[in-house]
């Protein structure tokens, strides 16, 4: 076994900054989702409708699901240094198993406050479950094969955008567990995924082989030479085949009105499932700030950091706190009432909402309120799992 799979771990301050940094964005893009009145009305990236300021608003938070998924691969390395394979597998298997129950359960509620289940979301959780069970399998593959799994999975699966099936069948839907963002009614359900296994598992994969970079063999320097490069290799080839417009995305991008909206058009690239584009305008900025931001270490940088060591305690309680506020909100500011927010329809496809929500600017500052509300309980948890490590179960949450 290589040496530094031996070594003791720690934290990695620039993991934990650009983590909380992805979990901050992504409150914003879920308080719009639920106050801004606009985004029940059509998408936010729409070229036609959408202003300059609501396009930036949602392309921002782009960034998070695939940051998010790469760290936790990430960390998912840094755990091999101090567990067996036999050990590591058994906590990505059963943790991944975990985090699909918890979406299909608890977060299924924060999401829709109904009792009664109406609606069933395979999204970014999920997501991150099934590509841990994948990963679990994955680890005991030597390193080179495991970064060609993902690779292959990043890079290639654009090739199977023209499969498409969108009967509501069985086969149907185990193809868009795959690859296929789709709708499905089952027994009165309304079921939606999302986010697919592919190309999800294959960024978890890339970042599990990110992790190390972060070993004995690379000095900080030599580190951020990598980073680096990675990273402006990943942005220099999405700008050029998003250019040259033949591969990497399954919607084209094309001259505007202006030249504002031509470089919308340039950046509106497929989150459902993220196209290969996608996850190179997204983590090859990521990568270049983890390269600057290793010996980061200011008042700032701490509180953020703080979100992105309790990251799936953020996302439950931040959900939460969104959906309860809105809730209160609508009575209070709107002539809307407050049970149109026990959703029987998914958020983005209920038609008693058109008509529902706040300017953009009541949204910003609902976000920044929702995400300095938080931190105390962010705060608490950090310090109550650094204090108890010896309990195995807070490394589920």
């Amino acid at each position: 076994m290589p040496q530094y799979l031996h070594q003791p771990q720690r934290r990695i301050a620039s993991i934990d900054l650009l983590r909380g940094v992805v979990m901050i964005i992504m409150a914003l893009d879920h308080v719009r989702d639920y106050f801004h009145t606009e985004a029940y009305l059509y998408d936010a990236l729409d070229l036609e409708k959408a202003s300059p300021a609501l396009f930036f608003t949602r392309w921002i938070t782009h960034f998070c699901a695939p940051v998010f998924m790469f760290l936790a691969g990430t960390s998912a390395f840094f755990m091999s240094r101090r567990k067996s394979k036999k050990e590591l597998s058994r906590f990505l298997l059963t943790r991944g198993l975990w985090l699909i129950l918890l979406e299909l359960t608890v977060v299924n509620f924060l999401w829709n406050f109904n009792i009664t289940f109406p609606n069933i979301y395979f999204i970014v959780i999920w997501a991150l479950g099934i590509s841990m069970v994948i990963l679990a399998g994955l680890i005991y593959l030597p390193y080179k094969l495991i970064l060609a799994f993902g690779i292959i999975l990043v890079a290639g699966h654009n090739l199977l955008d023209p499969i498409r099936m969108n009967e509501n069948n069985l086969p149907s839907f185990l193809w868009a567990l795959v690859h296929q963002q789709n709708f499905f009614d089952w027994h009165g359900k309304n079921v939606l995924v999302a986010y697919p296994i592919i190309p999800w598992a294959g960024v978890m994969a890339l970042g599990y082989c990110a992790g190390i970079l972060y070993t004995a063999a690379f000095t900080p320097e030599k580190r951020k030479k990598y980073l680096l490069i990675l990273g402006t290799t990943a942005i220099a080839l999405f700008i050029i085949l998003r250019f040259i417009n033949i591969y990497g995305d399954p919607s084209p991008w094309s001259y505007q009105s202006d030249g504002l909206y031509t470089l919308f058009s340039f950046l509106k690239v497929t989150k459902y499932p993220p196209s290969f584009l996608y996850i190179l305008m997204t983590l090859g900025p990521a990568l270049i700030f983890l390269a600057f931001t290793e010996n980061e270490t200011n008042t700032i940088s701490g509180v953020i950091s703080v979100y992105g060591r309790v990251p799936m305690f953020y996302y439950l309680i931040h959900i939460f706190l969104i959906h309860l506020t809105t809730m209160i909100a609508a009575p209070l500011f709107t002539s809307f009432s407050w049970k149109i927010w026990i959703l029987k329809q998914p958020l983005w496809f209920t038609e008693e909402l058109k008509g529902y929500g706040f300017p953009l600017n009541i949204v910003y500052i609902v976000w920044i309120a929702i995400v300095v509300a938080v931190y105390p309980l962010c705060k608490w948890y950090d310090s109550y799992k650094s204090a108890h490590k010896e309990k195995k179960w807070l490394s589920y949450l």
